[in-house]
């Protein structure tokens, strides 16, 4: 017997030298393997004296089906846009996903998590309102029961995993071609953020403005909550009328504040748009699946929804095959790209 510790089946496939789905299926049902296979991997289980969790292969044999995704503001079209790029992912690899919205509500994320305890799922997607709003406390004894993974918002240390948009590369690709384009840009954002990415995204700009050095202007609007593009229009219309931007090139920290900053624009009568004829160039960040039919059509850093995705549901799906554990927790950002369009 080796004196290595083997800590999941995942670990015995490697030393076993035996696939891991063959592995995971004697388990299920040592009858259903060949007799040579299976003597190699009784043979294996007596050098490394490994014993699975069957708990967690029980748990799993009967649930694999199930998988819960959580996400904080359906309505929010990023958020559609990466839920139904995740639920195709989920079905296509056989699994039955339910989607659930805590519509930026805390008290509703934690029922929401009280529920799929009962449901009893193979493992939850879940993209939490943030450190500031969600009950992380809640969440961690969550985490500790189901196999979980986060996505779009990171809570340290919580989940087997994090997978996201780096957020630094949003605004580090908008912020340089701005620049360089043109006059400096100035960050458009609500003064108290639905979102947690958008604090990093302002930390971000500070931090990109200083590294060129050039004086960051941040212009924070009123309003709470998740009416972003109404906060983005009345908060443009305050600063338009009074002539109180700093920059003729508007950043704004998502997709939905920049609709709402481009329709107090049309209704002032002022010209969005790259060129000596326009009195204002306005970028964002998101990708939004609309920002290419604003007008002017947005310039924009965009997620790459299918990576995001497709990551994120490999990283369920290993975990849920290594009985609930990845050893030590991971982070994983994925990078955006810039699209220009007429805006800027």
């Amino acid at each position: 017997m080796t004196m290595r510790k083997i800590r999941n089946m995942e670990e015995f496939a490697e030393v076993s030298g035996i696939s891991r789905p063959t592995v995971s299926k004697y388990f299920h049902d040592p009858d259903s393997v060949r007799d040579s296979t299976r003597k190699r991997i009784e043979a294996a289980l007596a050098k490394y004296d490994y014993r699975p969790n069957m708990f967690a292969v029980n748990q799993n044999r009967k649930l694999t089906k199930n998988v819960g995704i959580v996400v904080p503001y359906l309505a929010d079209p990023y958020f559609a846009e990466i839920a139904r790029n995740i639920e195709e992912r989920c079905i296509e690899a056989g699994f039955h996903p339910s989607l659930f919205s805590a519509h930026g509500k805390p008290e509703l994320e934690n029922a929401i998590l009280d529920n799929l305890r009962a449901l009893k799922p193979a493992g939850v997607l879940f993209a939490p309102l943030g450190r500031r709003n969600s009950d992380k406390k809640v969440i961690e004894d969550f985490c500790r029961d189901v196999p979980t993974i986060l996505f779009d918002s990171n809570i340290e240390g919580v989940g087997a995993a994090f997978i996201g948009s780096d957020n630094a590369s949003f605004v580090n690709q908008t912020v340089d071609y701005l620049h360089r384009s043109g006059d400096i840009p100035c960050f458009f954002e609500m003064r108290y953020p639905a979102n947690p990415n958008a604090i990093r995204r302002r930390d971000a700009y500070i931090a990109a403005m200083d590294r060129l050095g050039m004086e960051p202007h941040v212009v924070a609007v009123e309003g709470t909550g998740w009416a972003f593009e109404e906060i983005g229009r009345q908060g443009a219309l305050k600063l338009l009328e009074s002539d109180a931007l700093p920059t003729r090139t508007v950043l704004c920290s998502n997709d939905r504040l920049a609709i709402g900053f481009l329709s107090a624009c049309y209704d002032r009568g002022i010209v969005v748009g790259f060129g000596p004829d326009c009195d204002l160039r306005v970028a964002s960040m998101d990708d939004h699946p609309y920002s290419r039919f604003t007008c002017p059509p947005l310039t924009t850093a965009a997620h790459d929804y299918d990576a995001v995705a497709r990551l994120t549901v490999e990283t369920l799906l290993k975990l849920i095959e290594s009985d609930g554990t990845l050893g030590e927790r991971y982070e994983r950002l994925i990078s955006t790209r810039l699209i220009l369009r007429a805006s800027a």
